[in-house]
C-alpha cells in the first residue's frame, strides 16, 4: 500500500504578502516567458506560443474559453502559457527513471514534484506485487488490458473515465468502444464540476449548455460573474469583460473572496494594460457567504416580480411555463433569512436589482462556486428564473454562460461521454454501427468510486486526467483504486494516479496537443468544442516527445481490436489511419455535425445549433422554458465551525500544479495555507502565521483531517474559509453531493480548525 504524499517543506512554509488588486500586466508576461523558457528553451518557446489558439495552430490544453474571430498574435494567457510549457517541455521520464524510483517512493512525492519530471515516453507496467514499473511493448500492454476486460463477469465491472482534454475524435471512439463492449460506465470530469449546470439548464431551457457566444458577451450591458474567478481560472475571459466594459456594460461580481482579476484588468496585449492602470471591471462587489447564491437570486427575483414594469410579459406569456407558481414562491420572501444566507445587506441587494432593471442585455456567468453545493441545481435554476423574467434568453447580448474549465470537457459530453445517454443518441449509434448499445445507466464518478470500493468494479481505465487527485474523499478514493484488478492511465505526464494502483497497473503515454500526429494516410488534425459551443480544428506541429508515442485515437482503436477481436465490424484500423473517417461517422450520429469534415477545415470552425438562442424554441418536457420554484437552501455551520471552499492557486490548472505561488492572493512559495477572515481566526485563537489542522465534519461520523496549514488572515466572507485542492480534497466526503447532479460539494465543507 502506498503512503500519502509527504508534505514538501517548500510547500509548507509560504511567504505571505498583501493580496493584489489587479490581474495580468507586465508580471504575467514575464512569468509566462520565464516558465516557458525553463521548460522549453528560447527557440521552442517562440515557435510554440505563437501557434496557441491560432486558426492554423493548436488549441490550448488549458481552459475552454473561446477565441475571437480576429485573433491577437499572442492569443493565450499566463496559465495557457504554463499549460503549453508543461506539455511541450524538453524534460523526459524514461524507463531509467522508473528503475530508479520504486512506486512507494513516488507515492511520497508531491504532485508538483511528479509533474516537474517531464513527459512520459514508453508504456510502463507494474506487475502484481512488483515494486517498480517496467517498460513493455504496446502489443503487450494492449494484451494485458484486453485480457482483464474479457475476463470480467460483466462489462459493467469496467469503468472508463475521461478527462476534458480528450479530442472529439478520441472521445467518440472511446464511448463507441465502451458501448460495443457493453457498458455505459463513462464517468468524466463534468461529473465533478459542471454537471449541476447541465442538469439545471436541460430542465429549464432544454439544452444543457450556455446560450451565449463571445460576441454576445461583448454586446451585453450587464454581466453578472457569480462563483467564478476568471483571473486565475479563465484569464482570457478578462479580455472579453474588458471589451464589454468599454462598450458600456456594468459588471456585478458575486464571490466570497475579492479577486484581483475582477477588480482591475491590465491587459498585456495593449499599452494601457502594460504601462497604464488598466481597466476597472467590477461596478458592484457582492461578497456573498458560501452557498448563499440561491437566496440572493431569489431575492432579486422577488424584487422583479413585485415590480411588474420590469418584466418582459410578452416573453413570459409566449415562451415560458410555470410562471404563476414561481411568482407565488418569489413573493413570499423572508428578508431576515435571506440576509443570514447571503451575508449581504438589504441595500447591496437593492443596488444589484437596480443594475438588473437598467439592463436590456444581461448575461450571467458562473463556474464551480455555484455548481459544487448540495443545492447547486436549484441555484442555477434560480439564475435562469431571473433571465426568463427579463426575456433574456434568445436575445443578442444576453443569456446564460456557464464557464467550463478543461479545454474540451463540453465536446466530450457532446460526443457521448455520458453515463446516462439519451435514447436518441443510442438509436443513432445502433443504426450507424449495427450493434445494440446498452440502455441501462452507467456509473458517474462518485458511483464509480463506490463500485471500486465495494468490489463491484474491477478494471479502471482513464483517458487522461489525474483521477485520484481530482476526486473527493482522498483516502476512500485511494483505497477504492487499490481494490481494482487493473488500473490504466493514458497520460502525457506523471501524476499521483500512477502511484495509487490496482493489483496491476499500466501507464500508456500519448501525444499532446502541441505535437504532430502522423498516421498511415498522413498528418492528422483533431477537433474540440469550446465553452460556447464553437467547434474548431487543432493541429500540433512539434516533434513528438518520443517516437513510440501513440495518439489517443490510435490507443483506443488498437485496444478495441485487441479486446473485441474480429467479431467487431467497426473499422478500427481505418479510423486510426484517417481521422476524417471518424468525423464522417460522427456527422451521422451527433446532431449539428453535418458536413463535419468540410466545416471543421474552415478556419475558425463552426457553431453548433442551440435552439433557445437561435430561435427561442425550448426542447423541454413542456415545450417551453420552465420557471421553477424550489425552496431556498443554504449551508449552515454549527457554532465554532466554518464553511470551507476548495479552490485553485494562480499557479495551477485543475490538479496540475505549475508552481508554488499565488501572487494575486499574496501567497509565495507554498500551498498549504488556509485563508480566514481575521475576526474568524481570532475567535479560534489563531494569529496570522500560526499552523492549523483542518477537520471536516459529516453525518457519517468519520473525521477527515488535512494537517499542517499556515493560517493567512484574508478578507474572506465571515464564517467562510478557503484552501487549495487537491490538498483539501481529503476533507470532502464521498457521499456529500449535489442533489440531482451528484457533484461533490467541494465549495461548502463544514470544518473545525485547530492549532496544529
Amino acid at each position: 500500500m502506498s503512503k500519502p504524499p509527504a508534505h514538501d517543506p517548500a510547500q509548507d512554509t509560504p511567504e505571505v504578502t498583501p493580496p493584489q488588486h489587479s490581474a495580468a500586466g507586465p508580471k504575467a508576461v514575464t512569468n509566462s516567458l520565464r516558465m516557458a523558457h525553463q521548460q522549453m528553451g528560447a527557440k521552442r518557446t517562440a515557435l510554440t506560443l505563437l501557434r496557441v489558439n491560432q486558426k492554423d495552430g493548436f488549441d490550448c490544453p488549458g481552459c475552454a474559453w473561446p477565441e475571437p474571430d480576429k485573433r491577437h498574435t499572442a492569443e493565450f494567457c499566463e496559465n495557457g502559457a504554463k499549460a503549453v510549457a508543461e506539455e511541450a517541455t524538453l524534460r523526459r521520464v524514461t524507463p531509467a527513471f522508473f528503475a530508479e524510483h520504486p512506486v512507494t517512493t513516488l507515492a511520497e512525492r508531491s504532485g508538483y514534484w511528479l509533474g516537474q519530471q517531464g513527459r512520459l515516453t514508453r508504456p510502463m507496467y507494474l506487475a502484481e506485487d512488483a515494486t517498480h514499473y517496467e517498460p513493455v511493448s504496446w502489443e503487450t500492454a494492449f494484451d494485458i488490458v484486453a485480457g482483464e476486460l474479457r475476463a470480467l463477469d460483466t462489462p459493467d465491472e469496467a469503468v472508463f473515465y475521461t478527462s476534458g482534454r480528450t479530442s472529439n475524435e478520441a472521445a467518440f471512439l472511446y464511448q463507441l468502444f465502451a458501448r460495443e463492449l457493453g457498458t455505459n460506465n463513462l464517468p468524466d470530469c463534468s461529473n465533478m464540476c459542471h454537471e449541476s449546470s447541465g442538469e439545471a439548464l436541460t430542465e429549464t431551457l432544454g439544452v444543457g449548455k450556455g446560450s451565449v457566444l463571445l460576441d454576445d458577451l461583448h454586446q451585453a450591458d450587464l454581466v453578472i460573474v457569480a462563483g467564478q474567478n476568471p483571473g486565475t481560472n479563465h484569464p482570457r475571459m478578462l479580455s472579453a469583460l474588458e471589451k464589454a466594459k468599454r462598450n458600456g456594460a456594468r459588471i456585478i461580481t458575486v464571490n466570497p473572496l475579492p479577486e484581483a482579476g475582477t477588480e482591475r484588468f491590465k491587459n498585456p496585449q495593449n499599452a494601457r494594460g502594460l504601462a497604464g492602470r488598466g481597466t476597472p471591471l467590477t461596478d458592484l462587489f457582492l461578497q456573498i457567504r458560501l452557498g448563499g447564491d440561491q437566496a440572493l437570486f431569489r431575492a432579486l427575483n422577488h424584487l422583479l416580480v413585485n415590480d411588474p414594469d420590469t418584466l418582459d410579459h410578452d416573453f413570459i406569456r409566449e415562451h415560458t411555463h410555470g410562471y404563476e407558481e414561481f411568482a407565488t414562491a418569489a413573493r413570499t420572501l423572508d428578508w431576515d433569512e435571506t440576509l443570514r444566507a447571503t451575508g449581504l445587506t438589504r441595500d447591496e441587494i437593492h443596488r444589484a436589482h437596480q443594475l438588473i432593471t437598467a439592463a436590456e442585455r444581461p448575461v450571467v456567468c458562473w463556474a464551480m462556486g455555484l455548481t459544487q453545493h448540495k443545492h447547486s441545481v436549484p441555484t442555477i435554476r434560480e439564475v435562469v428564473n431571473l433571465l426568463l423574467l427579463r426575456g433574456a434568453i434568445g436575445r443578442p447580448g444576453a443569456g446564460v454562460c456557464p464557464v467550463r474549465g478543461h479545454s474540451n470537457v463540453q465536446g466530450d459530453r457532446t460526443m457521448g461521454i455520458y453515463e446516462r445517454p439519451a435514447p436518441a443518441f443510442l438509436d443513432a449509434l445502433e443504426k450507424e454501427f449495427g450493434f445494440a448499445p446498452p440502455r441501462h445507466h452507467g456509473l458517474d464518478v462518485v458511483r464509480a468510486i463506490r463500485a471500486l470500493r465495494d468490489g463491484d468494479a474491477k478494471v479502471f481505465f482513464a483517458m487522461g486526467g489525474n483521477f485520484v487527485a481530482a476526486s473527493p474523499d482522498t483516502t476512500v478514493t485511494e483505497n477504492a483504486m487499490r481494490r481494482a484488478r487493473l488500473t490504466v492511465h493514458v497520460s502525457t505526464k506523471l501524476n499521483r494516479s500512477h502511484c495509487v494502483t490496482g493489483a496491476r497497473a499500466l501507464i500508456l503515454p500519448t501525444l499532446g496537443r502541441t505535437e504532430r500526429d502522423e498516421q498511415a494516410t498522413g498528418p492528422q488534425f483533431v477537433t474540440v468544442e469550446d465553452s460556447m459551443g464553437m467547434v474548431h480544428a487543432s493541429r500540433g506541429r512539434l516533434e513528438p516527445a518520443h517516437p513510440e508515442l501513440l495518439s489517443e485515437p490510435a490507443i483506443v482503436c488498437r485496444l478495441a481490436r485487441h479486446t473485441l477481436g474480429e467479431d467487431s465490424t467497426t473499422p478500427w484500423e481505418e479510423f486510426e489511419a484517417d481521422y476524417a473517417t471518424i468525423r464522417d461517422r460522427i456527422s451521422r450520429v451527433v446532431p449539428g455535425f453535418h458536413d463535419y469534415n468540410q466545416r471543421a477545415a474552415h478556419p475558425g470552425g463552426f457553431t453548433l445549433p442551440h435552439a433557445p438562442r437561435d430561435n427561442r424554441t425550448f426542447p423541454t418536457a413542456t415545450g417551453k422554458a420552465n420557471f421553477t420554484a424550489a425552496p431556498v437552501e443554504y449551508p449552515q455551520a454549527p457554532e465554532g465551525r466554518l464553511l470551507l471552499q476548495t479552490l485553485r492557486s494562480h499557479d495551477q490548472y485543475n490538479t496540475t500544479v505549475y508552481g508554488l505561488d499565488d501572487r494575486y492572493r499574496g501567497i509565495h512559495g507554498g500551498r498549504r495555507v488556509v485563508l480566514l477572515h481575521p475576526d474568524d481566526a481570532r475567535q479560534h485563537g489563531l494569529d496570522d502565521g500560526d499552523m492549523a489542522d483542518l477537520t471536516s465534519e459529516w453525518h457519517d461520523g468519520t473525521e477527515r483531517t488535512a494537517p499542517g496549514f499556515r493560517v493567512v488572515h484574508y478578507p474572506t466572507a465571515r464564517g467562510c474559509a478557503a484552501a487549495y485542492y487537491p490538498e483539501t480534497n481529503v476533507l470532502v466526503p464521498l457521499d456529500a453531493t449535489a442533489d440531482t447532479s451528484n457533484t461533490p460539494t467541494s465549495k461548502s465543507v463544514v470544518i473545525r480548525i485547530t492549532r496544529a
